[in-house]
């Protein structure tokens, strides 16, 4: 497992490469709560993705992406909020070793 750096912000969008993929995250608020796209190789993997404590992102191994994400509540089990992104709530890679 490895921790995703984010930010206390509404909406943010980060390039990195976790397992030699190069990933695009988006993460951003809607009226209904914090949802996620993710990308690899500039292809859309999930978009759309309500973001809920200790849930998947992913979910689906033929989607090409070796490991997965979530979001985790380090100080109960609420669903993360933007204001405690980076803090409170992490959002996790988790590697196929992990899943």
């Amino acid at each position: 497992m490895r921790s995703v750096p984010l930010n206390a912000v509404p909406s943010q969008t980060l390039s990195l490469t976790l397992n030699n993929q190069p990933l695009q995250l988006s993460v951003y608020t809607l009226a209904t709560g914090l949802f996620m796209d993710v990308a690899l190789n500039n292809a859309p993997v999930v978009s759309g993705v309500p973001c809920l404590n200790n849930n998947k992102i992913v979910r689906e191994a033929y989607s090409g992406l070796i490991g997965d994400f979530m979001f985790t509540d380090t100080q109960g089990d609420s669903d993360p909020e933007y204001s405690g992104l980076g803090t409170r709530y992490q959002l996790i890679y988790l590697e196929a070793t992990d899943l």
